[in-house]
């Protein structure tokens, strides 16, 4: 008879302490009795290094998102309408909105834009600069209209992903911060720009904030990153959206809540209220 345990092509069953370890063919054991207990070892620590790799996969895998319905958001600007199928609708020359059911302002926020741009709005309304801008972008940690961070992707007449904190201590409206305390950052990266975006085109948006470290993709490819500076502190708020002279339909989503229920509770009074501003 003879005395290996099986051949690569058989399930093997090996004894440990009382119990069967059945190891799989892909393993390819075909080694004698008198060396079970190495079989074994060998099969514990692939187990191991499987299990070591998949928790690291899982530690670096994007945040889960929830698509935010229309009864969940606070739009501050412009009118943000219902279609059929969960999906949204743009037309106002500016909109501006945050989540303000379901989320915490937790310091780890992303959020999520998948858009088709149909063309220009009907009525246009220039930037606080004079610049006609059309644009749709993400909102992060949203204070308020006077204190966030943006990620916006510029369709006209530049094609790029910007990213800006908008910061003004002790001021919460925008009669009182107007277009003041915007600070533009720079991707750590050399990136090329994304495409220019044409009417009726599909794409997708993402930001992902972790810490201060800041990832933004369009189109699934990685368009800004970088961290956002330390010398003070961000705004805690919910995430949210904005856009400038264009009209879209569209599916919003944005991280599960998250964080402690000590830090939603230092958000200010104004972002637990839905406060109508005249822009950002």
């Amino acid at each position: 008879m003879s005395n290996h345990i099986g051949h690569s092509s058989d399930v093997v069953a090996i004894p440990i302490n009382g119990s069967t370890y059945r190891a799989p063919p892909s393993m390819g054991i075909g080694v004698k009795i008198g060396q079970t207990s190495c079989a074994c070892f060998a099969a514990i620590a692939a187990i191991g290094v499987a299990s070591s790799t998949a928790l690291a996969q899982k530690a670096s895998l994007p945040t889960a998102l929830q698509r935010i319905g229309r009864d969940r958001l606070c739009v501050t600007n412009g009118a943000v309408t219902a279609l059929p199928g969960g999906r949204l609708a743009i037309e106002t020359p500016s909109s501006r909105a945050v989540v303000q059911v379901g989320t915490e302002n937790a310091a780890d926020q992303a959020a999520e834009i998948h858009f088709q741009y149909l063309g220009p709005s009907q009525d246009s309304k220039p930037l606080a600069s004079g610049e006609l801008r059309r644009q749709i972008g993400l909102k992060l940690r949203a204070q308020d209209t006077c204190n966030l961070i943006y990620a916006m992707w510029h369709i006209e007449p530049d094609a790029r992903v910007a990213v800006s904190i908008k910061r003004n201590a002790d001021m919460h409206t925008h009669e009182q911060c107007g277009a003041h305390g915007y600070i533009n950052f720079k991707s750590q990266d050399s990136i090329a720009p994304p495409p220019p975006i044409r009417p009726g085109e599909a794409h997708t948006l993402r930001a992902e904030l972790r810490g201060r470290d800041l990832t933004v993709t369009a189109d699934g490819k990685v368009a800004w990153r970088g961290p956002l500076g330390d010398e003070l502190p961000l705004a805690v708020g919910p995430p949210g959206f904005r856009t400038d002279n264009a009209r879209f339909a569209f599916e919003y989503f944005a991280s599960a809540p998250t964080g402690s229920r000590a830090t939603a509770q230092r958000a200010t009074s104004a972002q637990a209220r839905c406060v109508i501003s005249d822009g950002d």
